[in-house]
């Protein structure tokens, strides 16, 4: 490289094992002369096979030391229930499942660096990506004074071959190879895929695409029932069991529900933060259920003029948060404005499973705004229907305005 490095003493860089961040390790260390390279794995319930002999790899890979550190429940409780709330959906389909864990890696990313007393952090996310932008954000309002080390960026490499070739240069191990076909990213909430012939938006996705999920067609013909109970907008329990204090162990056990059915499938093209179209195969059973059950429950409960306003908060905050705008001023504001609508989101919903679908069929909370009295077709002590003339008249009464005016003329 023709670049002149700045002088780091040690970095810490997110390490998943797979072959962009074996290649990083080494990188670093001939880049940056005197660096000592710290390994950052974060658990966001990827899966155990991800992490067996990660540390072990990443020591053979020069690294001086590698920390695991456990987020499931973390992730789950302090970010993924907070963004539930505000009911954000990215543009329509997307549960944000791969946005949504950055802010809480970003951070665990930063204490090890201050913890091992690192002047530098690292990521592997390439200069295409969203990823880029949401990690060294995070950074950006945790740790400013710390330096950030881009790889991609950087270096002349630009392909899985150049990467293959640089470790086998230096004979260090990888399990990667040139037959790699999808890129995926898995964590608790979802799992996503792209590249292959997702590439081509043209190309109906093949059933070597989906990992986490039933095909739809292959599910039970048989529906499944799952109910989900709700206390101040967070979720204790799931068809009786409790999980008041057991996030992580609850959406796992919605995803193994949901997954059996073929829930939570979507193909899209989304708008990337960096300005390009991409086509990407998501997978979020639990999520899908989750999502399905809170929304029903707001619907029994939320005034229309309070829905309205948290529909529009949802529809903000799914942009702050695939933007990775977790730790800004506007992100608070927006997650206060969710949480005080979910103070009297209490209460039951059934969540019916089928082929893919995750459809409520059943709804109950001691704060419901809904009576059978005064919705019904009968006689009611509320609503008195000579009364609606009136008000349909006020309510029109601009557009009767508009049209005489017109009429006149």
């Amino acid at each position: 490289m023709a670049l002149t490095k700045k002088k780091i003493k040690k970095v810490v860089l997110a390490y998943s094992g797979g072959l962009d961040t074996s290649a990083i390790i080494p990188w670093l260390k001939e880049n940056y002369e005197g660096c000592e390279v710290v390994a950052f794995c974060a658990d966001v319930g990827q899966g155990e096979e991800e992490l067996v002999g990660i540390q072990e790899k990443a020591i053979a890979s020069g690294a001086s030391e590698c920390h695991v550190v456990d987020l499931k429940e973390e992730y789950i409780k302090e970010y993924v229930y907070p963004i539930l709330k505000t009911g954000a959906v990215y543009e329509g389909q997307y549960l944000l499942g791969t946005s949504m864990a950055r802010p809480v890696i970003a951070k665990a990313h930063v204490e090890v660096a201050l913890k091992v007393g690192a002047d530098a952090l690292c990521h592997g996310c390439t200069g295409k990506g969203n990823d880029q932008v949401r990690f060294e954000a995070c950074f950006a309002a945790l740790a400013p004074e710390l330096t950030v080390i881009a790889p991609w960026r950087e270096w002349d490499m630009v392909s899985r071959e150049d990467l293959l070739a640089y470790l086998a240069e230096r004979n260090i191990p990888c399990s990667a190879s040139l037959t790699k076909i999808y890129s995926r990213d898995a964590n608790a909430w979802h799992i996503s895929h792209e590249g292959g012939e997702l590439e081509d938006p043209w190309c109906e996705p093949s059933k070597e695409v989906w990992t986490m999920t039933v095909d739809p067609m292959d599910a039970p013909d048989v529906p499944e029932k799952v109910e989900l109970s709700f206390k101040d907008g967070e979720l204790v329990s799931v068809d009786g069991k409790d999980f008041s204090n057991a996030a992580y162990d609850a959406l796992m056990y919605l995803n193994a529900k949901g997954a059996a059915h073929g829930v939570g499938r979507i193909d899209i093209v989304e708008n990337r933060l960096v300005g390009m179209k991409s086509r990407g195969c998501y997978e979020t059973p639990g999520g899908t259920i989750l999502m399905a059950a809170y929304k029903g429950l707001e619907t029994l409960i939320l005034d229309k003029e309070s829905l309205k306003y948290r529909e529009s908060v949802g529809h903000e905050f799914s942009h702050v948060i695939y933007d990775g705008r977790w730790f800004t001023p506007l992100a608070k504001a927006q997650l206060a404005s969710a949480a005080s609508f979910a103070e009297k989101l209490t209460g039951d919903v059934v969540v019916k499973l089928y082929k893919g679908m995750a459809q409520v069929v059943q709804r109950r909370s001691p704060n419901s705004l809904y009576s059978e009295e005064f919705a019904t077709f009968g006689a009611d002590d509320v609503y008195d229907q000579k009364h609606a003339e009136g008000f349909i008249r006020l309510f029109s009464l601009s557009s009767r305005i508009t049209a005489l005016s017109q009429k006149d003329k």
